[in-house]
């Protein structure tokens, strides 16, 4: 199997962390997304792409519930459907409605080109889903309780940049004043996968802010 990738991609490490859980024998491949070659595997030009042994698997959720369907051991799925669809809601949350937000602010780190209205309103709505989350998270714990599942896969990464980029725009602490997220982003990061996906994430994070200089 090969994973089209970005280390810095929180969608890819999303992926990543996955095959990191399964112990898989992925080769990873960093493509230029725009490149014609690209865009005949992937038209979206969006990363990650599995390539499964020649079947194409495109976005993180589907490749992630492909794995756990293909190699599920150890499970990152429980067994119940009701446990299953908590799983399913909370990944399904941070792909709609918290990253998206997130996302938005990316193009506006320049001080000098930011548009301070379009970042007011985007940090007013990720503050929202931080809260909406802290409500949904259990008291301790991973995302959906003892197990670690898809759901902390999915959101782990995004924490990673909501912890790193949001002191540029003058936010406060995304863990402050919100005890659910704070415990459960200090307990995801205990998890040795977790440590490699955002260590590869922090490394290419450093790596882009070097070439900027």
């Amino acid at each position: 199997m090969k994973l089209y990738n970005m280390n810095l991609s929180n969608f890819a490490t999303k992926s990543r962390l996955v095959i990191y859980e399964k112990g898989l024998n992925v080769e990873m491949v960093t493509p230029d997304s725009h490149s014609p070659e690209y865009l005949k595997i992937n038209p979206l030009g969006k990363i990650p792409t599995l390539d499964a042994d020649g079947t194409i698997i495109l976005e993180s959720e589907v490749i992630n519930e492909y794995l756990e369907e293909k190699y599920p051991t150890p499970a990152l799925m429980p067994k119940s459907p009701e446990a299953r669809a908590k799983v399913r809601v909370m990944s399904r949350f941070h792909d709609l409605y918290l990253e998206p937000p997130l996302r938005a602010l990316f193009p506006q780190m320049n001080p000098k080109t930011r548009d301070e209205k379009l970042v007011a309103d985007k940090l007013g709505e990720i503050a929202t889903r931080l809260d909406q989350l802290d409500k949904m998270l259990p008291e301790s714990g991973f995302a959906c309780g003892a197990d670690f599942t898809l759901a902390d896969c999915a959101l782990a990464p995004t924490m990673f940049f909501v912890s790193n980029l949001l002191p540029a725009f003058g936010a406060k602490p995304a863990v402050e004043g919100r005890p659910r997220l704070a415990g459960w982003w200090k307990h995801v990061q205990t998890r040795p996968t977790v440590q490699k996906g955002l260590a590869e994430m922090g490394e290419a994070l450093a790596a882009m802010q070097r070439g900027g200089r």
